[in-house]
């Protein structure tokens, strides 16, 4: 990992390098934060996507891979002022999107490719090709958004209760 931006609140974000090792740390670090947060429920399914999200960085991008969890309450805000449409307090528009009715998990994953990625269809016997389709057929919502310097795909899960 190179760097743990905040885990305090309802926001955690790191930053991991471009290297092979970045999968698994992302994994514990998000089943880490989601055991603090009391969400085991929502663990296997948020690791495996961003498991999936993080392999794409790594295999087309080079670079820092960007890794961020907001849980967003029935409002559609964090505490810390994030809404579920991606708006800040201070204008910035971290998830993207239009506003959700429920309370969400909301997951990030920014690497410095520009390029969307692209779902592709994969055969019986093709290794790759289904972690954006897994994604879309997981998440409650999912979408791209370009950035200064690259992009961020993101993804929401309803949060229990």
């Amino acid at each position: 990992m190179i760097g743990v931006s905040d885990t305090l609140g309802d926001v955690a974000e790191w930053t991991f390098p471009g290297a092979p090792g970045a999968v698994r740390a992302a994994r514990h670090a998000v089943r880490d934060t989601l055991r603090s947060w009391d969400l085991d429920g929502l663990s296997d399914v948020t690791e495996l996507l961003v498991s999936e999200l993080v392999t794409n960085s790594l295999r087309y991008a080079s670079g820092p891979i960007g890794v961020r969890l907001a849980r967003l309450r029935v409002d559609g805000v964090s505490r810390d002022g994030v809404s579920r449409d991606g708006v800040s307090r201070d204008g910035a528009r971290p998830g993207g999107g239009a506003p959700a009715s429920r309370s969400a998990l909301l997951v990030e994953v920014s690497d410095p490719l520009p390029d969307p990625p692209l779902e592709r269809p994969a055969g019986p016997d093709d290794e790759g090709g289904r972690g954006i389709k897994l994604v879309a057929c997981t998440a409650r919502r999912w979408g791209t958004r370009r950035g200064r310097a690259g992009k961020t795909v993101w993804f929401e899960l309803p949060l229990p209760g």
